[in-house]
């Protein structure tokens, strides 16, 4: 039987991740291999450039390559022995340029970052396990460093082997877990177990539900404030450069007559700069550095060595004798720092509000100064750590140490960030929460210029009734609120001010029938002694009937029946013998009675007319005469 198809076996999953990519553990080793000799290039290719340029020459090519793979080695913190003396004892020379480090970390971390692999994309192969690319890249550097050591280890310039083995392969393990840790994402489960080494007051900082939050916080806070020391030591660096500049400019024209002597000088120089910089940092926390065994430099005073070596960043340390207040102000540079690190912890410790809510607080007062304090042991280990790379020796006895001293630097760091840090970051963090809800539950007042405090609550609680029988409704009142809070310029709805608080009585209107009344009352019993006692007039309002009506309502035509015979017919008794109490008793108690419209007109002038226009018209239809003055009056 012949098959119709030919069907060509598919490959295993294994085999086409073998095929797509190549093996871990080699591109590993690859990687390491290829950033230490690019390390070792970069420092030859210096080298070679400076020992072809210049005009005496004291060895050959190998001689420079010597020097190379030395300096290379010295980047890592390996500590040199200096043989060419005069004494013919070896010199140590432990000050490592820091300047020089930064490129073989760099390369390093490039390094495990590139061998992890990380795919972009999801259906992309899995990335390289973590422990094979960092140990890959970690044995591929030391494959070259090693032999790099032992090829300068006959050399005028040779490395100490202790340091060797302590040095070299500490920076190409902490610089590739970088990288490895960086290309997973930065996982926190490596920093769990590494704080399980921690003492017990460390850990409980450490530990808890948000503790990457706050490993992430201490850590960005150290770095700002070690980033504020390590800028302020540089800015006094500098200042002291300019303020010595005479001195400077002539150690430098004193080490070598050459271009090319004084260009590796300058190189030198600039290599050194970040160690300078540590230097004045050390010197505004107030430990100093020391410049040989016995000479300290400080704020307070400054001791230098009588016979330095010239050198340009040597002429820039502070004179001999008391410190000034010059030398004092160094000491806004750990301020500075302390205050940083203080804000970016109460940064985090309040999160960021929504528009129209309050700040919440992630932390509380307690967990914020715990953070706090994190932070200061994290910027006291980093200080540390680069005092210590920043200062070395240079020689034997005078010369056996020069630098910062570590621990006193790293403690004055730590000192420094906690005292002033704590204060700054609780009352940053109280404000930041107490400012958004003061300014959140401001609105201003109907009618004036003062201003209300209300709460958000309010919006949300029960229909309440107000003064006119209404009931006030929750949608509105927000709208109120919402309208009050967009600031003056914004426009009012007419709705949002028709709301009395419950309980409150509607205040009275200065135009409404009861003032008015009440003030036509006060005028006419102000009025009533000045008119004459022996002619009282009655008030034809006593015959009206009680219908709290004003006269003007009067109509125009006659009463009829008994209401014209009273008029018509006076009784002499009420002339003769008045009784004005009689009359001012209804007279009050009507015109106090609430009136349903206003009266715009004199009460007796108005009064009058309508009597005598009605006394008339009765007279004429019962065939009388009209009443004279006194009856009409009357």
């Amino acid at each position: 039987m012949i098959p119709m198809t030919v069907r060509r076996p598919s490959l295993s999953p294994l085999l086409t991740r073998l095929r797509d990519r190549s093996p871990g553990l080699a591109a590993s080793l690859l990687g390491g291999a290829v950033a230490a000799g690019l390390g070792l290039a970069s420092l030859a290719v210096l080298v070679m450039v400076l020992w072809v340029s210049s005009p005496y020459p004291d060895s050959g090519p190998g001689g420079a390559l010597h020097v190379a793979a030395a300096l290379w080695l010295l980047a890592h913190g390996v500590e040199l022995d200096r043989t060419d003396t005069l004494s013919g004892a070896p010199l140590p020379v432990g000050v490592t340029p820091l300047l020089l480090l930064a490129l073989p970390v760099w390369l390093l971390y490039r390094a495990a970052r590139d061998a992890v692999d990380a795919p972009t994309d999801s259906d992309g192969p899995p990335p390289v396990p973590a422990r094979t690319a960092w140990t890959g890249v970690v044995l591929g550097y030391l494959g070259v460093g090693v032999p790099a050591a032992l090829y300068c280890a006959g050399a005028e310039l040779r490395p100490v082997w202790p340091w060797v083995t302590a040095c070299l392969p500490l920076v190409a393990a902490g610089a590739a877990a970088a990288g490895v840790w960086t290309a997973y994402g930065c996982p926190r489960e490596p920093l769990l177990s590494a704080a399980a080494v921690l003492p017990g007051p460390t850990r409980r900082l450490v530990s808890g539900p948000d503790t990457r939050r706050r490993l992430g916080t201490a850590v960005r806070a150290a770095g700002a404030a070690t980033t504020v020391l390590l800028g302020g030591g540089a800015l006094l660096l500098g200042v002291s450069l300019v303020w010595h500049g005479g001195a400077a400019q002539a150690s430098f024209l004193q080490l070598t007559e050459g271009w090319t002597g004084r260009f590796a000088v300058l190189l030198l120089g600039i290599a050194l700069i970040p160690n300078a910089a540590v230097w004045a940092a050390s010197y505004a926390l107030g430990p100093g550095f020391v410049l040989g065994a016995g000479h300290v430099v400080h704020p307070l005073a400054s001791d230098p060595a009588p016979l330095l070596p010239p050198f340009p960043l040597l002429a820039a340390v502070p004179g001999p004798g008391a410190g000034t207040p010059v030398n004092w102000a160094a000491g806004l540079v750990p301020v500075a720092a302390g205050v940083t690190a203080g804000w970016f912890v109460a940064r985090a410790a309040v999160g960021r509000p929504k528009p129209g809510e309050a700040a919440s607080a992630r932390w509380s007062a307690a967990r914020t100064a715990g953070v706090v304090l994190l932070t200061a042991a994290v910027c006291a280990v980093v200080c540390a750590v680069l005092a210590e790379l920043a200062g070395g020796p240079l020689g034997v006895a005078a010369l056996a140490r020069f630098g910062p001293v570590w621990w006193q630097t790293g403690g004055a760091a730590g000192l420094w960030t906690a005292v002033l840090a704590m204060p700054v970051a609780l009352v940053v963090r109280a404000w930041r929460l107490w400012g958004p809800r003061t300014r959140a539950g401001e609105v201003p007042a109907q009618d004036t210029g003062a201003r209300r405090k209300t709460r958000a609550a309010t919006t949300d609680s029960a229909p309440a009734s107000t003064g006119n029988g209404r009931e006030r409704d929750p949608a509105r009142g927000r709208a109120a609120e919402t309208t009050a809070s967009a600031g003056p310029g914004a426009v009012e709805d007419e709705d949002a001010y028709d709301v009395l608080p419950a309980g409150e009585p509607p205040t009275p209107d200065w135009h409404d029938d009861l003032a008015r009344a009440s003030r036509w009352a006060a005028l006419r019993a102000a009025a009533a002694p000045s008119a004459p006692p022996t002619e009282p007039r009655p008030d034809p309002t006593d015959h009206m009937p009680a219908t709290g009506k004003a006269p003007t309502e009067l109509e125009t035509e006659p009463p009829t029946g008994t209401e014209t015979e009273p008029l018509t017919e006076p009784q002499p008794e009420r002339r003769t013998e008045p009784q004005p109490e009689r009359r001012t008793e209804p007279q009050t108690e009507r015109l106090t009675e609430p009136l349903t419209e206003p009266w715009t007109g004199p009460p007796q002038e108005a009064t009058r007319e309508v009597t005598e226009e009605a006394l008339e018209e009765a007279a004429e239809e019962a065939g009388k005469e009209p009443p004279t003055e006194a009856a009409t009056a009357d």
